[in-house]
């Protein structure tokens, strides 16, 4: 079962990408991030032709996360718990079908900026209510991954140039230990169980060129369960897709198990 990550920053703009992306690569479930859609307005014909069932936690304008597997869908749950006044579309999980069910959680974590402040704030106290859901699920002891835009450079070779990105939210002490926590709970970093090393990145802004310089950063991740990890074959990183005509800002990262 191939599982992919992609925040594509906004479907409207980038629906021929997705498109093209979804054709080729052609994973099994696709977890997508900041679709910037209500549930009525994403384009769930042109992906469901492509095979897919569509699964969507919309937002107009903003945030957005959407599932898209070609496998079966059960127990499709929207909206991370612990909150009731979150109205903000961040997570979307559910049970992908098979011989060995796999729960899978598409999630966007906030960004967190300006810090300190509110915003980042709400970033801690939604890391936190996602350590307690986490807690929910491993208890399961069933094959759980955990993919998406998680705002988050979890140490200094996940930066181009960390030096630039010492008081930004992605960062910051505080995130970064809200980050180990969730490892420290039983999850495994898939894309770094197969490549230890430096210089790979998910993120290049649009401003200043960062692309063309490399002057990226990693913050798309999967975890996964104990289960999970037993299965996991890859996980690699598409970066090439940042070069292509009105790409997103991010890049697909994909994960393989043997299911």
């Amino acid at each position: 079962m191939r599982i992919a990550t992609f925040n594509i920053n906004g479907v409207k703009a980038r629906l021929p990408v997705v498109l093209d992306w979804l054709g080729e690569a052609a994973p099994d479930v696709a977890l997508l991030q900041e679709i910037k859609s209500t549930d009525e307005a994403f384009p769930r014909g042109e992906i469901e032709d492509l095979g897919y069932r569509v699964e969507t936690h919309g937002q107009k304008g903003f945030n957005g996360v959407a599932i898209l597997s070609k496998l079966p869908l059960e127990d499709v749950r929207r909206g991370l718990p612990g909150d009731a006044g979150d109205e903000q579309a961040r997570w979307i999980e559910a049970s992908v079908g098979g011989a060995l069910p796999v729960r899978v959680v598409g999630l966007y974590l906030p960004n967190g900026n300006p810090a300190p402040g509110p915003k980042f704030d709400y970033k801690l106290d939604w890391m936190a209510r996602m350590r307690a859901r986490v807690a929910e699920l491993l208890a399961l002891e069933e094959p759980l991954v955990l993919a998406g835009d998680y705002n988050v450079i979890p140490q200094r070779e996940d930066a181009a140039r960390p030096e630039k990105w010492a008081e930004d939210a992605l960062f910051l002490p505080e995130s970064r230990a809200a980050f180990r926590r969730l490892l420290h709970a039983g999850l495994t970093e898939a894309f770094r169980t197969v490549e230890p090393g430096p210089g790979h990145y998910t993120f290049w802004d649009y401003q200043a060129g960062a692309w063309e310089k490399g002057n990226g950063i990693r913050i798309d991740h999967a975890l996964l369960s104990p289960q999970a990890a037993d299965l996991l074959r890859d996980c690699r990183i598409e970066a090439a897709l940042r070069g292509r005509d009105k790409p997103s800002d991010h890049v697909p990262l994909w994960l393989e198990l043997a299911v």
